[in-house]
């Protein structure tokens, strides 16, 4: 295995209070003195998020308001108040550590219908509020392409509408589709809530903050859009076209909403081909993944196992079936939690893997391995892939190829 990074361009870190200031300040004459104000704040693992929230709530303190935050993470952390606490928990928010309390109710009130007839939910919380900043990182979606993308907007819905609002939206998805069931009943919540504002956050290829955007309410979906297709270009993604076997250290919720990200392993959440043989226009084409863990901050949920062909029995084990099978369900996607085949070392995993790719003309497999989906700027490739690194500019090898590296237990090092 070679050691290998993209050598994407690093821009300088932000200075994140001194970005965000004077956006708000043009919002200043909306933040009333003593308004009750709901922070909106989801699972994602995103980059500098405590630093992020810790800088909106003082400005909006220094305003003159009383924030507070609201969880806006759908049906996440088994869909109870206490769970979604513990998951802001997992990123150092907390009502110590931020100053403001926490209101964490799945209550919800229907506000509207979509022009499809399709209810839109918002959180009673959020509502009661004087107005709502709803936070979130702009990118990619993990179901869907399209314009729209994971922002704001599915915040709004997803997130401001806790589980019943997530379940809501999936359901009208399968019938008119992710874009248009998303569109519509974020159109209803941003027009009726008192939402104030969204953060939308971008990260590059190094999972760092590239922009922080503050968007008044009404130009959310516009802005959204043309912020989505900077996002695109900043994704960090696999370099190859076709690999034999991928292993991925961990998956998560705070990884991805889908545990490992389908724009970055080629597989769809509703279905993908096991053929040996290149099937699909998907890319790149996987014919084998291993997972071998969980991230401790996805709090047992394993969505997005059933994208794996292989996995860990120390992942199994730490699965929490009914928080992985709430958020599967609520996304009426039981597929993406259906567990794979599972050993007990990462050497059988491996071995097995490689074994059912059927290869007989004696050429060995390209293999990469990334810590997640996340973070694929370094990883590990196969001596085998070295013809293809050679004709990518971006990649750099960083050291002579050495073997495997497995540990006395059998689990790679």
């Amino acid at each position: 295995m070679l050691r290998v990074q993209q050598n994407y361009p690093k821009p300088a870190p932000l200075d994140i209070p001194a970005v965000l200031r004077p956006q708000f300040e043009a919002l200043r004459s909306r933040i009333k003195p003593g308004a009750r104000i709901a922070v909106g704040v989801g699972s994602r693992g995103i980059t500098n998020l405590k630093e992020i929230i810790a800088a909106i709530l003082a400005i909006l303190k220094a305003a003159g308001a009383n924030p507070f935050i609201i969880p806006a993470m759908g049906s996440h952390g088994g869909a109870t108040p206490e769970g979604q606490i513990d998951v802001l928990g997992t990123y150092g928010i907390t009502e110590a550590s931020m100053g403001v309390t926490i209101r964490a109710s799945m209550e919800v009130r229907q506000i509207g219908l979509t022009e499809d007839g399709v209810p839109a939910y918002c959180s009673v919380e959020a509502l009661d509020a004087d107005g709502v900043v709803i936070v979130n990182r702009i990118k990619p979606h993990t179901d869907f392409g399209g314009d729209l993308g994971s922002g704001i907007f599915k915040m709004a819905v997803i997130g401001l509408g806790k589980r019943t609002g997530a379940n809501t939206m999936h359901m009208a998805a399968s019938q008119i589709g992710y874009e248009q069931a998303i569109r519509g009943i974020a159109r209803v919540i941003i027009g009726k809530a008192p939402v104030i504002c969204g953060v939308g956050i971008i990260e590059n290829q190094f999972h760092e903050t590239a922009q922080l955007v503050v968007i008044p309410r009404e130009t959310i979906e516009v802005t959204e859009n043309k912020l989505l297709v900077e996002a695109r270009n900043l994704m960090p993604l696999l370099p190859f076209d076709d690999i034999d076997l991928l292993i991925i250290d961990r998956i998560g919720k705070n990884i991805s909403g889908c545990g490992m990200d389908p724009n970055v392993i080629g597989r769809s959440v509703y279905g993908y081909a096991s053929s040996l043989r290149v099937q699909g226009s998907f890319k790149p084409y996987i014919r084998r993944i291993f997972v071998r863990d969980l991230t401790e901050e996805s709090h047992g949920n394993a969505i997005g196992i059933g994208l794996a062909d292989m996995t860990t029995t120390r992942l199994v084990r730490g699965m929490d079936h009914r928080i992985t099978y709430i958020n599967a369900l609520t996304a009426v996607q039981p597929q993406v939690a259906k567990i794979p085949i599972y050993f007990d070392t990462d050497r059988e995993a491996v071995e097995q893997s490689v074994a059912s790719l059927a290869i007989t003309d004696g050429r060995a497999p390209t293999i990469v391995r990334i810590a997640d989906t996340l973070s694929v700027a370094h990883f590990e490739a196969s001596e085998t892939l070295l013809p293809e690194i050679k004709k990518r500019p971006l990649l750099e090898i960083l050291g002579p190829a050495k073997p495997m590296d497995f540990g006395a237990d059998g689990n790679l090092v």
